[in-house]
């Protein structure tokens, strides 16, 4: 560690207590014991504050942090004084902490991989932003933007510092457009929050970050619990803004125990680095492309196996593909769905982002996944995510299988129509590649909301349709009998074979034999084989091109030229 930190750690040292009170449970924990389970309890698993050098100590690759300096900064702009002069405040502040102020900037590497850190730390002045802290918080977004690499940003703060005033509450702008900054560099941004995250710095910079981690019971919003209560009258949950809350409504991607969050880190810094070479050696492409090569069953079966709840789900398939995943949470606007999930990946040394329809093999499953049945928070955390994936300049693979979009009433009230919509422009126009398998069931726009890709791939199978053949069968037979839904099955060409003649398939993966359920290890391998594949043959490609070559793709459906004859215009 570094000597700035050495003399921030020295600095009114006291000898470790013997014996200490747990701040949530009140159970009396062995001293030297608490500290090296990183001060977090073993009984409630409460969470205690640390100081910045215990925090950067916990988290990145020993001996690896640098000082980085912040410029120098205004120190007391308005000649406050309350009880107390705000120099005396300081200058105790900096007596009992060792450090200039709130925030310490360090670069350093975190598995490995460089990365700049932000750390805050509450003892000063409660983590207040002020002038110093600010400077401290662009520095560090500056020196990430120069050497090109990602920001982590550590919050413990009781808000803006009111003895500095309105110079105070322009750094929640300065800080914010220095976070701007680095999402047009595209470089990736993570926040931390620790117990208390509030005011002027939730509502900047912390929340700013593509991704945003919290510790178990971290407390962030804009006003305090106290200053709610009293405007509106009424005594919140004991849940209110802890991060339990925060995730339940959508605010952030996930909650990760502190002796879990070195591990996450790294995934994170890591899914935003240089592929690795030779990511796609070795694999052979399954992908069929001639129709002729199909020798489907009946589509009543088709259909039936497309449904099968033993089939590979979107997190069967990551968990097959990849060894570090980072599931991403939340449409940041107040909720998220269990029914698409997504996050960051590496595919055999290919950062990815991952995104997919969720359904379940048992019906706990299915229920917690609302039946694979996206509501519009879902679309939305999905174009949030698509949006990540293009600035980081990475590739995105989606996986669908879904009967359609929430058809229910709060969907509607919540703009079903718009999200879906938002998705499929959204997803024409990334500068990145798109892939995407249908792995169960294709159904109308739900599915279609995440297949706007450069390459379409359809699991042997699998269907893809407008409607389901017994929403056919009602509107246009009339009937929900059994010959009525074959009907309208057969009559959709919802099957393997007449969309890969169509050319709204690029291509069909093998399925084991009797179907995908029958073996979901094998026929999640497959799968993966054909993403690497599609996804080594779009690498290098101009985004430009891209795009462009999407759109055309699309803008061909319908025109006067094709037939089911001429599949080779789609493509």
């Amino acid at each position: 560690m570094t000597a700035t930190m050495d003399a921030a750690d020295s600095v009114r040292r006291e000898p470790e207590p013997d014996w200490v009170s747990c701040g949530r449970c009140r159970m009396l924990l062995y001293g030297k014991r608490f500290t090296r389970s990183a001060k977090v309890c073993p009984g409630c698993g409460w969470h205690s504050r640390l100081t910045v050098r215990e925090r950067l100590d916990a988290l990145l690759d020993p001996g690896s942090a640098e000082p980085v300096e912040p410029a120098g900064s205004v120190r007391d702009p308005l000649g406050f004084a309350d009880l107390v002069p705000y120099t005396e405040r300081l200058d105790r502040a900096r007596r009992e902490t060792g450090l200039e102020d709130a925030v310490q900037v360090v670069s350093a590497t975190l598995g490995g991989r460089p990365v700049v850190v932000a750390a805050m730390d509450f003892r000063f002045l409660g983590g207040s932003l002020g002038s110093a802290a600010g400077e401290a918080i662009v520095t560090a977004a500056e020196a990430a933007l120069a050497w090109r690499t990602p920001l982590l940003v550590i919050t413990a703060s009781g808000g803006a510092r009111m003895q500095e005033g309105a110079l105070s509450l322009m750094q929640m702008a300065r800080t914010s457009n220095a976070m701007a900054a680095l999402d047009e560099a595209g470089l990736l941004t993570i926040t931390l929050v620790t117990d208390p995250t509030f005011g002027g710095v939730a509502a900047s910079f912390a929340t700013l970050s593509d991704v945003i981690v919290a510790e178990p019971g971290a407390r962030m919003g804009f006003a305090g619990r106290r200053v709610i209560e009293q405007t509106i009258g009424e005594t919140l949950p004991e849940s209110f803004q802890t991060a339990e809350f925060l995730f339940e409504h959508g605010l952030i991607d996930g909650i990760s125990p502190r002796s879990e969050l070195p591990q996450l880190l790294s995934i994170l810094v890591g899914a935003a680095a240089t592929p690795s070479e030779g990511w796609a050696d070795g694999v052979a492409d399954p992908v069929l492309r001639d129709p002729e090569s199909l020798s489907p069953p009946g589509i009543e079966e088709v259909v039936r196996r497309a449904r099968v709840p033993g089939r590979p789900t979107a997190l069967d398939h990551v968990a097959n593909w990849t060894d570090g995943f980072v599931e991403l949470h939340g449409d940041r606007a107040g909720s998220d769905s269990p029914a698409i999930v997504g996050g960051l990946a590496e595919l055999n040394g290919l950062p990815v982002m991952v995104i997919g329809h969720q359904k379940g093999r048992t019906t706990e499953e299915l229920v917690r996944h609302d039946f694979g049945m996206p509501s519009p928070a879902g679309y939305r955390k999905a174009v949030r995510l698509m949006r990540l994936a293009a600035k980081l300049g990475i590739p995105v693979v989606t996986l669908v299988d879904t009967p359609g979009a929430h058809p229910g009433p709060e969907a509607e009230r919540t703009g079903q129509a718009n999200a879906i919509a938002e998705c499929l422009r959204v997803l024409g126009g990334l500068p990145v590649p798109v892939v995407t398998v249908i792995t169960g069931e294709g159904g109308s726009g739900g599915a279609l909301a995440l297949a706007v890709a450069d390459r379409v791939l359809l699991c042997e199978n699998a269907t893809y349709s407008v409607i389901s053949p017994e929403g056919c069968a009602a509107i246009l037979w009339r009937s929900s009998a059994a010959p009525a839904v074959s009907a309208a099955a057969q009559a959709l060409r919802v099957g393997a074979k007449s969309l890969l003649s169509l050319g709204v398939a690029d291509g069909v993966v093998p399925e084991p034999p009797g179907g995908a359920h029958r073996d979901p290890a094998a026929a999640s391998t497959l799968v993966r084989d054909a993403v690497i594949s599609a996804l080594r043959e779009l690498h290098g490609r101009d985004g430009e091109d891209l795009v462009a070559a999407r759109r055309a793709r699309f803008r061909r459906f319908g025109s006067a030229e094709i037939s089911p004859t001429t599949r080779e215009t789609v493509k």
